[in-house]
């Protein structure tokens, strides 16, 4: 079983690397781009468990652990294989 965790900086907080990102894109040609948007995502694979478990599990970790929940906002997805 997996978990998912994908962390995203929250509206309003600034993102100096998607500026760049962006930037660049710009200087090499593509004015289409409007925005750049960066996420981080984390892959938890689980030996095994119940699915309530798992998720209970990357939910506190992706809390206390992963993201800044001041600044970043996350979501867990569970695949169950």
């Amino acid at each position: 079983m997996q978990a998912e965790v994908t962390i995203s900086l929250k509206d309003g907080v600034l993102d100096p690397q998607a500026k760049a990102i962006h930037h660049a894109i710009e200087s090499l040609g593509f004015p289409q781009v409007a925005q750049v948007v960066v996420k981080k995502q984390i892959i938890l694979e689980f030996a095994k468990g119940e699915l309530e478990s798992c998720e209970a599990i990357a939910e506190q970790i992706a809390h206390d652990l992963l993201a800044n929940p001041v600044i970043e906002n996350y979501e867990v997805q569970i695949k169950a294989e």
